[in-house]
């Protein structure tokens, strides 16, 4: 009998893939036919922060990247696309976490949205502090959020529910929202769905 054989772990990434970052922000914006200066007023940004992005030399937060998605009007993980294979494992600890500027907090897109589906798949992490506060996102995005480690606080604004391990909540991504870690080493998979 022939053993098939496992996939070699990869090394860990050292951060998000910014060469796809900044082609992909490139890309959208030159779809929509938006200068440099408008996307960045758009985003509220400023212009010399999208230069270094679209050149691959920024370091983009989660907060930039969800702001620049929604006044490109696409979904998140587009601006995080990579090639894709027919076979993909993502080993525990082997993804490029983007990190929040202003909370405790990180995001891994583990599966974008590929042609024809309208959901992509995040592993996140946080600790306890400040509140991981997201703009509302593209209409019509719905959130799926199934928490396998700590405790959460989570939500849209004024209506955050605490989660347990094992709990799950659905609630609209296009209205402000909040992410809060109630204990240490908190974990969840956050799924984007699309309409």
């Amino acid at each position: 009998m022939e053993r098939t054989k496992e996939p070699e772990p990869a090394d860990v990434p050292e951060g998000p893939p910014l060469r796809a970052i900044a082609d992909a922000v490139r890309r959208e914006r030159t779809r929509r036919e938006l200068s440099l200066g408008e996307l960045a007023r758009r985003a509220g940004l400023s212009k010399s922060t999208l230069s270094q992005l679209e050149s691959g030399s920024g370091n983009p937060s989660v907060e930039t990247l969800w702001a620049l998605a929604v006044a490109l009007g696409v979904p998140f993980a587009r601006l995080l696309e990579t090639p894709s294979q027919p076979v993909r494992v993502v080993r525990s600890g082997h993804f490029a976490p983007l990190t929040s500027d202003r909370a405790p907090f990180t995001s891994a897109l583990l599966a974008a949205c590929p042609p024809g589906a309208r959901r992509d798949l995040h592993f996140v992490t946080a600790e306890p502090g400040a509140a991981r506060e997201a703009h509302a996102h593209i209409p019509g995005t719905v959130e799926h959020m199934l928490v396998s480690a700590g405790r959460w606080l989570a939500g849209p604004d004024g209506e955050q529910v605490e989660l347990a391990p094992g709990d799950y909540a659905c609630f609209p991504g296009d209205r402000p929202h909040t992410y809060t870690a109630l204990a240490a080493g908190s974990a969840a998979m956050l799924v984007m769905e699309y309409t």
